[in-house]
């Protein structure tokens, strides 16, 4: 198969962890007969450094006639100490998630067999976990109407939806579920929330246009506490912009490390693939990072494609590294550790 793929390293750890990702691909497309055209382009600091702009036009264009996008990270001090900075890398991931029409976020949350015992939780409460966050992504109150009132004094976010934003989101978690375990879980505050009641309602429509799968219906404070109580309990969870956000991120410790998940952003179309870790900027250039999430996102991008074979050799060799010790410092609690480019190395070569 021939995929062209836009590559955003972007700020901070993103090219050195792309650059992992980009080995195991590469050798990944040698060993089953692919043919990978990457297709670089700038965003967030990176960009705004170069033209001015987190997201160029003629990034947007690469990543809109491409297959699909593969992401580092974006952010950098400079704009993050800077409240009056009126351009911010975060900015071109907004920019770039609305124009590219990516409404739903997927973040799987799963545990290593040889890392189990290093998660914060406890192994019995984690053990068999394997949920998937749908977290809907251009809606909200990160894109709602906003503002300073009251000499400045005063300050207002608005959360807005429309049934069909819930709609397609929700759409996407029952069929996701209806190849799992047929549970599915609307998270939610419609005891306080006008638009939460909108969100549940509308799954509640739906429910019969899927017979098969179970659906419940939980608070978003409810389920942050069951997350690290009883996380296996859960399977697939559809929630608006801001509750995924923060429990994605909660979810993330499962594991044991931020830097072993990957996502996914899908819209219609196009889809684009990412670490969920930030750019970490004091460790850019140190060649110590964890490329592991990055590397699983582009499984996640061979799934993309329905080529699942491919994906699970990634996940195979990513499992094989952790088992045998071959990880960078985060992972090593003082053992030895490997560099970056020496696991992805590695992988690439494993394959």
């Amino acid at each position: 198969m021939k995929l062209n793929i836009a590559l955003l390293a972007g700020d901070g750890i993103g090219p050195e962890v792309i650059d992992q990702a980009v080995k195991v691909c590469d050798a990944l497309a040698k060993k089953y007969n692919h043919d990978i055209n990457w297709r670089p382009a700038l965003t967030g600091a990176a960009a705004i450094e170069a033209v001015g702009d987190p997201y160029p036009d003629e990034t947007h264009d690469i990543c809109a006639t491409s297959d699909a996008v593969l992401f580092g990270a974006i952010g950098h001090p400079k704009y993050d100490n800077d409240p009056s900075a009126k351009v911010r890398p975060e900015q071109g991931l907004l920019r770039m998630r609305q124009k590219l029409g990516l409404f739903a976020n997927v973040r799987p949350t799963f545990t290593f067999p040889s890392l189990i015992d290093k998660s914060p939780l406890k192994r019995e409460r984690i053990e068999g976990t394997d949920l998937v966050f749908l977290r809907e992504l251009t809606g909200g109150i990160y894109f709602g109407k906003r503002g300073r009132e009251d000499n400045g004094d005063t300050a207002y976010d608005t959360c807005t939806y429309t049934r069909k934003e819930i709609q397609r989101l929700a759409k996407k978690g029952f069929e996701m579920a209806e190849k799992r375990s047929k549970r599915l879980c609307c998270v939610d505050k419609a005891n306080v929330l006008e638009s939460s009641r909108l969100w549940r309602e509308t799954v509640q429509a739906m429910e019969k246009d899927y017979p098969e799968v179970k659906v419940s219906y939980e608070f978003v404070d409810a389920v942050a506490m069951r997350l690290v109580q009883w996380p296996s309990e859960y399977d697939v969870l559809i929630t608006e912009n801001l509750f995924g956000d923060i429990l994605t991120d909660e979810a993330s410790v499962i594991s044991g490390s931020m830097g072993l998940m990957p996502s996914a952003s899908i819209g219609e179309r196009i889809a684009l693939y990412e670490p969920i870790h930030g750019s970490y900027p004091q460790a850019a250039g140190k060649d110590i990072a964890n490329p592991l999430a990055t590397v699983l996102s582009a499984a996640m991008l061979f799934d993309g494609f329905n080529l699942s074979e491919e994906a699970e050799a990634i996940r195979k060799v990513v499992n094989k590294s952790l088992s045998e010790g071959i990880v960078t410092e985060d992972l090593a609690e003082g053992g030895k550790s490997y560099k970056t480019s020496e696991v992805g190395d590695w992988l690439a070569s494993h394959i």
